[in-house]
């Protein structure tokens, strides 16, 4: 789903994660959002005006000043925290040895939010790009403890993750929100670490410029949109880092996971985070399983569209009509779809009486319609005739 920056070891800079989408979106970059602010209204209270005259004769006042964005960030942005992908550095193996060779080093940063605290153990929930491929992860708090964390589970198709840590030095856990019931227009704050932990604990406000986006992305970098994913859009500036902060509402409760950003030269302000409605069942299955349970056919596939036209009347036999589908390359033995009497070369056109044209579209149906245990209708040519199978689906592997 994403990437991170290397270290530049010229120059010694923290690295920061990053990733690019292809596809319908090309140059959207999978960074943190640090999103736009909660109210436009003037401060609140003024404590403490004192004025005083300096030496040159001017006077100076000197105020404390608080208002809801202040009082919201007070009392949630130690919920934030640094999170640090250490991995072993590429040795040059004509260089000499060093003291460090054999010690992870900090490959790239993000921001985690604490969500849960139970007992001797804290959870944190970031995203999967953030940790992806680290050796050992370092979590920061906001006062600069550092603690070492471990990977409990990471979901691709959602880009979430969830670490825990060692709960003694933690005091703040972030309140979940609703974000089914946000409105376009509506004030928003994020926490996160823009360009790493250099900016830790940056706060910026705005507002939600509007909900249920759907964003194509590109899980294996392949040119080809796998997934759409459904996102929180916001007007607030995103930069690196910022992966994994939390998106607040006017009431301090956390609703979104800042994720992603769309990055063009025509484009400004748009910023995106994952639901939290969206994520509360991900980050569940993550702490307690390790991993997202989701249903499978049992079967290898490819789309319709990356077959040649003459094998599509030849091999598989289709009518000149059928211009859309999924092609069975091989079944697995066993499985819902090997019991159902599914064979290779198989073509899908339909799933429980709707209409699949492509892996993006069945892929969206099973992962957001169905579970595991139920029971599919297909539909799928084979050999030019249209045939009906029932298969129970089972956990994908």
């Amino acid at each position: 789903m994403g990437y991170y920056n290397s270290n530049d070891k010229k120059t010694g800079k923290r690295g920061y994660f990053a990733s690019s989408f292809t596809g319908l979106i090309a140059g959207a970059l999978l960074v943190g959002v640090i999103l736009p602010g909660v109210t436009d209204a003037e401060p609140e209270t003024a404590v403490g005006a004192t004025t005083t005259e300096s030496v040159s004769g001017v006077q100076t006042t000197s105020t404390v000043v608080t208002s809801d964005v202040t009082e919201i960030v007070e009392q949630t942005n130690d919920a934030v925290v640094g999170v640090s992908n250490l991995q072993m550095a590429q040795q040059n193996p004509f260089s000499a040895p060093t003291a460090t060779d054999n010690e992870a080093q900090e490959a790239g940063a993000g921001s985690g939010v604490i969500y849960k605290k139970d007992g001797d153990t804290a959870y944190i929930v970031t995203n999967n790009h953030v940790v992806e491929g680290a050796e050992d992860v370092m979590v920061t708090l906001s006062d600069g403890t550092e603690l070492d964390a471990e990977v409990l589970g990471t979901d691709v198709w959602t880009d979430l993750a969830v670490l825990k840590v060692p709960s003694k030095s933690i005091e703040t856990v972030a309140e979940f929100g609703d974000s089914s019931v946000l409105k376009a227009g509506e004030p928003v704050i994020a926490i996160g670490n823009p360009l790493g932990l250099q900016f830790s604990g940056s706060v910026t406000t705005g507002v939600i410029s509007g909900t249920e986006r759907l964003i194509p992305i590109d899980v294996n970098q392949d040119g080809t949109e796998d997934w759409q994913s459904e996102v929180l859009q916001t007007d607030a500036a995103i930069n690196p880092g910022n992966s994994g902060g939390a998106l607040i509402n006017a009431k301090g409760q956390l609703i979104g996971i800042n994720s992603m950003k769309i990055a063009q030269a025509a484009v400004e302000g748009i910023g995106l985070a994952i639901p939290i409605n969206t994520a509360i069942p991900i980050i569940a299955d993550l702490e307690t399983e390790g991993a997202v349970e989701r249903p499978s056919m049992g079967v290898a596939i490819l789309d319709l569209a990356e077959v040649p036209a003459q094998y599509r009347t030849g091999q598989l036999g289709l009518p000149a009509e059928v211009e859309g589908g999924i092609v069975v390359q091989s079944v697995v033995e066993g499985s819902g779809a090997a019991t159902a009497g599914m064979e290779a070369y198989d073509v899908i056109v339909e799933l429980d009486g709707k209409p699949v044209k492509s892996i993006l579209e069945l892929r969206q149906y099973l992962y957001n319609e169905t579970e595991v245990g139920d029971t599919l209708e297909v539909k799928a040519y084979r050999g030019g005739e249209l045939m009906s199978f029932e298969l129970e689906l089972t956990e994908s592997m």
